[in-house]
């Protein structure tokens, strides 16, 4: 079953028990899971109990809805029951219980998921892949020599490869979209605080955002309805108006392919009726720095204590990371918010013109490991993910073709606030004339 929809509609139809599920994504596990390092903790016997108690009330007409019997990953920075969460780090988690379950996690239990583990990320949801870390590497399934993105990594990987059909990530600057891009998958980051984040290591609590990613935005869009509680309805959009932005999205080091991916995306949203209106994103580099700025200070507030007592335990680049937000001010702070607050204004005027905005989610395919060395200025420049993150709106990144080695391509839509089901509905239905999000690497084929 290649989409979580399509395995859903298997089991109600017979054609698929759960248990068979569960069995091919651990399979799969066996199989790719040492050269990709999607697990930190499989709960294989676990998955297993769950998969016969979904399949034993689906036969006794017991349906909990669309996540029923679907095998589900979780990011290893949320708290799940009789699993010691890490954050992928081997420094303690700050200001911690680990006894509470994430609400998130006990939302996707009530509603019959089974979970398969947790998955790998870059350390505390900050630090740039580190191959020299004692954890599990988090590779790329198109490329095992690339990256499978920053922080939710692991989450993505695994729904590429087959692991799971469906994974929770969290994301304050992209770190949901970016592995959704990176490894050819749908990722959906919900309007701040539509999702309750109880129960998950924070980052910058005023940016955390927790939301689903899976192969499809339908998939994304049953996962968001059990964890927010808002339903979706997936009807066609109608003559909807396309925001499409091109500055700041097209540098030098764009991927040679960008362009004509992206224009072949916006031709398949005319096909579907949609009307393609050119647009200028307010504040552009002010809003990106004003990420950085709070995600640095907010960062380094919840790790000051640790950094002094655990210092040399810290990975290199999260330590750098975190020790970023030291040297700067309240004041600095107050401006980044007050700029925050501007922006939203500015974006909710630019709603009244649009329905929807359309742009690239980064500008080139999956990194290689070597890229990440330090603060790299030139690489953060092709990451067009962190200028919403301190304006809150939905956003969806969702596979728009490929560019140069093969590398997957991604294209972001952003909606108003509270504006998940428009950006969903647009993501469903160019699913629907397209099959970008249902390719495969070759090498899991």
């Amino acid at each position: 079953m290649s989409t979580l929809i399509d395995a859903g509609r298997g089991l109600r139809e017979g054609r698929i028990t759960s248990i068979e599920l569960t069995e091919a994504a651990i399979t799969a596990a066996d199989k790719h899971d040492r050269e990709l390092g999607v697990y930190l903790t499989r709960l294989d016997e676990a998955a297993r109990h769950a998969a016969r108690r979904a399949d034993a009330e689906l036969a006794a007409g017991l349906d909990r809805g669309p996540l029923h019997g679907i095998p589900i990953g979780v990011k290893d920075s949320f708290t799940v029951t009789g699993v010691h969460a890490t954050a992928q780090s081997r420094v303690p988690i700050p200001d911690w219980n680990p006894c509470q379950e994430a609400d998130v996690v006990s939302r996707l239990r009530d509603a019959g998921a089974v979970l398969t583990g947790t998955t790998t990320m870059t350390e505390f949801a900050c630090g740039l892949p580190d191959p020299e870390s004692p954890f599990p590497l988090p590779r790329n399934p198109w490329n095992t020599e690339r990256s499978a993105g920053i922080s939710s990594a692991g989450s993505a990987s695994g729904v590429a490869a087959g692991m799971f059909l469906g994974s929770l990530g969290g994301d304050s600057a992209g770190s949901i979209r970016i592995p959704a891009a990176f490894c050819g998958i749908t990722g959906l980051v919900p309007t701040y605080g539509r999702i309750p984040g109880e129960g998950v290591v924070p980052l910058g609590p005023s940016l955390d955002r927790i939301g689903p990613m899976a192969r499809s935005a339908a998939d994304c869009a049953a996962l968001f309805t059990v964890l927010s509680g808002v339903d979706v309805p997936l009807d066609r959009p109608c003559g909807l108006r396309i925001g499409v932005t091109r500055e700041h999205h097209f540098p030098p080091e764009s991927d040679p392919l960008l362009e004509s991916a992206f224009d072949g995306a916006l031709a398949v949203l005319v096909e579907l009726g949609a009307e393609l209106v050119p647009v200028r994103l307010p504040h552009w580099a002010e809003l990106t720095e004003a990420t950085f700025t709070v995600i640095d200070i907010e960062a380094y507030t919840t790790h000051r204590n640790s950094l002094r007592e655990h210092r040399d335990e810290y990975g290199t680049a999260c330590r750098d990371l975190l020790t970023r937000g030291g040297p700067r001010s309240g004041a600095d702070y107050v401006l980044a918010q007050r700029m925050a607050e501007t922006g939203k204004r500015a974006l909710a005027e630019l709603f009244t013109e649009v329905d929807v905005i359309a742009c690239p989610t980064v500008a080139t395919g999956a990194f290689r490991f070597t890229d990440f060395t330090g603060y790299n200025e030139r690489l953060f420049r092709t990451l067009y993910t962190p200028y919403w993150n301190t304006l809150g709106n939905p956003l969806l990144a969702m596979p728009m073709g490929f560019g140069v080695g093969g590398l997957p391509l991604s294209l972001q839509l952003a909606g108003p606030r509270l504006g998940e089901e428009r950006i969903l509905r647009v993501g469903a239905a160019f699913q629907q004339h397209t099959d970008w999000h249902l390719c495969t690497p070759e090498a899991l084929r």
